[in-house]
């Protein structure tokens, strides 16, 4: 049942690419909660998914936008402040690449290119999203600004090669960037650390079903589905968190704190 948490808010969401991405179940939920938004993606993204099926659902406009692109982005930004008549009050950024895992490259044979291109798209991105918000003077105050990680930002883990060293890095910006921006203009940035999720851009890493089945066994409550997902990324636009800012949330059903569980001991048990 909806309690109307975002009535009035209006913001971004970038990388909704079908129905099973956590940004197509975010912009469900913000706009059963009230909030309204206008929604992108690259261009290449938008000729895979169904972005447009989603903004019919939602009564949303859809502005391309590559993320990398620094004109991409005061275009989007502009003409979203356009299209909601004013300042916005959330943006979720939800965009990860990387060529060298979708090309099959190990960690010891990454093409450096590919490698820049990764971290631009999958962090750099941020940086770009919040300069460009900041000189624009596009967010109303104590508005919330929201990236997806993922535990590789902590942790080694094989096969996310060089994703890992992006989720690093998108979470020192939330944590630099939030410093600033909430000195500036009490805007909030934080990221949010999921559990591994059967969206179409995880199921692109060798191995994702023994990560997802790892997990499970070691979280007291389970992976978080998109869905939980959708309703947290929810909650953090809301009033309900104004005073958090620069942190990363893990939003993991306890997997990030649990040594072993009894599921795991039994599984090597046997």
């Amino acid at each position: 049942m909806a309690n109307g948490l975002l009535k009035g808010k209006h913001g971004i969401i970038f990388g909704a690419l079908d129905e099973n991405s956590i940004a197509w179940k975010t912009a469900l939920k913000i706009k059963e909660e009230g909030g309204s938004f206008t929604l992108t993606n690259a261009p290449i993204a938008m000729r895979m998914g169904k972005i447009n099926e989603l903004a019919s659902l939602c009564h949303a406009e859809v502005i391309p936008a590559d993320a990398t692109s620094e004109q991409d982005l005061t275009n989007l930004f502009a003409k979203s402040m356009e299209v909601m008549g004013g300042k916005l009050d959330f943006v979720l950024h939800s965009i990860g690449m990387s060529p060298n895992i979708r090309k099959g490259k190990s960690y010891g044979d990454m093409n450096y290119d590919w490698y820049l291109k990764t971290l631009d798209i999958s962090a750099l991105s941020f940086h770009k999203v919040l300069q460009t918000s900041e000189k624009l003077d596009a967010l109303n105050e104590w508005a919330s600004v929201v990236a997806l990680s993922y535990i590789a930002a902590q942790r080694a883990y094989p096969d996310y090669t060089d994703m890992a060293q992006a989720k690093a890095m998108l979470e020192s910006v939330a944590r630099s960037y939030g410093q600033r921006y909430g000195t500036a203009k009490k805007v909030r940035v934080n990221t949010i650390s999921q559990s591994p999720t059967r969206t179409t851009a995880g199921a692109g890493i060798s191995g994702f079903d023994v990560f997802f089945d790892f997990a499970q066994m070691m979280s007291p409550l389970g992976n978080a589905t998109a869905e939980d997902c959708a309703n947290y990324i929810t909650v953090m636009f809301s009033d309900f968190t104004r005073m958090v800012t620069m942190q990363n949330l893990m939003h993991d059903g306890g997997f990030s704190s649990s040594g072993i569980t009894q599921q795991m001991v039994d599984r090597l048990s046997k």
